[in-house]
């Protein structure tokens, strides 16, 4: 019950942009088309400074859907705005991971 008090805190705070921490306790998981899981962890992205409003809705809608195309991993949009190879990392296997 208390994670679930602390996950609608923390989205409720996100939505109002004055939290320091990008999602609840969980990280997302999105199918990754085959090529092995795509794991979102806030968490991470939080540790580096981060915040909800750096992404969303700049770059995300704060929906959880992920519809990008293999075209998309070499263009400047979604996570690639960052993951870019210069800005972060861009190796294949440090998203997409096989369970």
């Amino acid at each position: 019950m208390r994670n679930v008090l602390v996950g609608v805190i923390a989205l409720t705070l996100c939505t109002l942009g004055s939290v320091v921490f990008a999602t609840s306790d969980k990280a997302l998981l999105y199918g990754g088309a085959g090529q092995g899981r795509v794991i979102f962890d806030g968490r991470l992205h939080a540790s580096k400074g981060l915040v909800c409003k750096d992404c969303h809705s700049a770059i995300f809608d704060t929906k959880k859907k992920a519809l990008m195309t293999m075209d998309d991993h070499f263009k400047s949009v979604a996570c690639f705005t960052c993951h870019d190879g210069t800005k972060v990392f861009n190796d294949c296997e440090k998203c997409h991971r096989k369970f």
